[in-house]
């Protein structure tokens, strides 16, 4: 018994350190019509989908400095910018809003290239 006890730290230790962040950034700018719309569209559920629980949302202001640890493969030029981000780095990117429909689907396609294994959907809560 000691000795699994002592063991369980080298079975859970490779799966805490495998563990990846995970994140869509959304570079916006006051005025942007396109953030607005996104924002009508999609926004207030963002966070209660499988996809916003996969990858929680950071907005950007796109005049700003990037966040610290944020690496991306090219320069933000566009409002709305989506970029999926592992571990701070770049993976994928959607530049504009195309529709609540393209949105969604651009998103799934984005995670899925990336290897990323979409958490389920949050419970709604009472």
């Amino acid at each position: 018994m000691r000795a699994f006890l002592l063991s369980l730290p080298l079975v859970w230790l490779p799966l805490l350190a495998s563990a990846e962040t995970v994140n869509l950034l959304m570079a916006e700018e006051d005025g942007c019509m396109w953030c607005a719309r996104w924002e009508s569209d999609v926004g207030i559920e963002y966070p209660k989908t499988a996809e916003g629980a996969s990858a929680p949302l950071i907005k950007h202001d796109i005049h700003a400095d990037l966040p610290e640890g944020v690496t991306l493969t090219r320069p933000l030029q566009f409002t709305p910018t989506f970029v999926l981000l592992v571990d701070g780095a770049e993976v994928g990117r959607i530049e504009g809003y195309p529709g609540e429909d393209f949105f969604w689907g651009l998103l799934s396609k984005m995670i899925s290239d990336a290897g990323i294994e979409p958490v389920q959907k949050p419970e709604a809560s009472s």
